[in-house]
C-alpha cells in the first residue's frame, strides 16, 4: 500500500468518485481516478483513499484517519490469515 498514493486520491477525489472509480475499474478494467497498475492495486489504492476521505469528512483528522485505515487493514489481514489456517 502506497500512502503517498492513498493520501493524494483521498485530497483529490471525494468518496463518492472514489467509489465510482472502483466500479469502474470492475466493470471496465480502466477508471478516471487511476490507471497504473494492475487492477487488484488499483482498486486498493482507491479503497484505501475511500475510506480514507471518509473518514476525514466524518471529522478525523488526516493523521487520525491513516491510523484507522492501517488499523482496519490490519484487523483484515489478521482475520484472512486465520481463516486460512482453520480450513
Amino acid at each position: 500500500m502506497n500512502i503517498r498514493e492513498i493520501k493524494g486520491l483521498a485530497a483529490e477525489f471525494t468518496a463518492d468518485e472514489l467509489e465510482d472509480c472502483i466500479q469502474q475499474e470492475v466493470k471496465e478494467g480502466a477508471n478516471f481516478c487511476l490507471n497504473e497498475g494492475s487492477t487488484a492495486r488499483i482498486i486498493n489504492a482507491l479503497a484505501g483513499a475511500e475510506t480514507l476521505r471518509q473518514l476525514m469528512n466524518d471529522g478525523m483528522s488526516e493523521r487520525e484517519a491513516l491510523r484507522e485505515l492501517a488499523r482496519r487493514i490490519r484487523q483484515v489481514q489478521g482475520n484472512s490469515t486465520h481463516g486460512a489456517d482453520s480450513g
